[in-house]
């Protein structure tokens, strides 16, 4: 089957090659793969940002969609024919992430699914609301999950309150979409004034040009009328934190996600003098994508895919990624 393998790190070392394919082993399924998409996480993974140690060849990517074309001894969740997602963990299935869990990641330390055949534990994976796209599902297990836990598993957001999502990026978007189904408003940055009325369409509530309003934390106070959001969902890392701390209401929460903005440090009196809860959110269980999945199901929600690519064209989605010019997700069809 054909395959990519990061040989090394950089984006040459990036190679389309040959493998065995997979077979089902007892409590496997075999996945044909339909599609995949691409998160931040892929990016530093091929870069050599996210796991310096990596072990090389490795195939990359966490989140895809397959149709499973046969299944090992002892399966019984799952039958051939489904049309499934791996989920981010293959062992977290429900209640606190666990050692074991942690380490059944995909595609930053054991191999992910940038492959025509995939082969996982049916315990990883899941199957996808029935009105969406191959590639609109495969963008669910990462980028989807991490909005869905920060604002409703964890997050508890109920209609009325207000959350301030940083950039156009796959969780922020996702996160704009669950907040306006809630009934919560929207407050949203970004550097280019089109992607900005993109989310308005979508439901944001506000935009702020993070550009042309470097001091965009003022701005979300003066939104709020002083208060500050009661969530923020804060993906730039150390660089934006501070920032973040400064637009949260007293006893609000600041959902730690991602390190766009890079390196920076943090006076962290604000967060005890004003009783902030800071946490960290690392995607989810199967339990919490089942969840979300029936939500999605329900209303009918659409991710919002910005590109395709062809399975020849992956390097090419990687570029893009890096270019940052994306809005939502992107993915590669195979």
């Amino acid at each position: 089957m054909k395959a990519y393998e990061i040989e090394k790190f950089g984006f040459d070392g990036l190679v389309l090659t040959d493998r065995p394919q997979p077979e089902a082993k007892a409590g496997q399924v075999l996945l044909k793969m339909k599609a995949a998409s691409l998160n931040y996480r892929d990016l530093m993974t091929v870069k050599g940002q996210y796991n310096p140690r990596l072990h090389m060849p490795q195939i990359p990517l966490s989140d895809g969609v397959g149709e499973v074309v046969a299944v090992g001894e002892g399966v019984t969740r799952i039958k051939v024919g489904d049309r499934v997602a791996n989920t981010f963990f293959e062992k977290w299935v429900a209640g606190e992430l666990t050692e074991e869990g942690a380490k059944s990641a995909l595609g930053a330390g054991r191999d992910g699914v940038l492959a025509e055949y995939v082969a996982l534990d049916e315990d990883g994976v899941i199957h996808v609301p029935a009105h969406l796209s191959d590639e609109a599902a495969a963008t669910l297990p990462c980028a989807a999950l991490t909005a869905w836990a920060a604002l409703i598993t964890y997050g508890k957001l109920k209609a009325g309150d207000t959350i301030l999502a940083m950039g156009t990026g796959g969780v922020s978007i996702f996160a704009l979409q669950f907040a306006a189904l809630s009934g919560a408003r929207v407050i949203i940055t970004s550097s280019s004034d089109a992607k900005l009325e993109r989310a308005r369409q979508l439901g944001a509530s506000d935009v702020i040009n993070y550009r042309t309003t470097p001091d965009w934390e003022k701005e979300v106070l003066k939104l709020t009328g002083g208060r500050g959001v009661d969530h923020v969902v804060e993906v730039g890392g150390a660089g934006t934190f501070a920032k973040s701390i400064r637009a949260a209401r007293r006893g609000g929460t600041i959902s730690l996600i991602g390190v766009l903005a890079g390196g920076g440090e943090t006076n962290l009196m604000p967060i005890l003098m004003n009783g902030l809860t800071v946490q960290g959110i690392f995607v989810g269980s199967r339990q919490m994508f089942e969840t979300m999945n029936a939500a999605i199901a329900l209303h009918r929600m659409k991710p919002v895919v910005d590109q395709v690519f062809g399975f020849e064209e992956a390097p090419a989605a990687y570029q893009m990624m890096a270019a940052g010019a994306h809005f939502g997700k992107i993915c590669i069809r195979f």
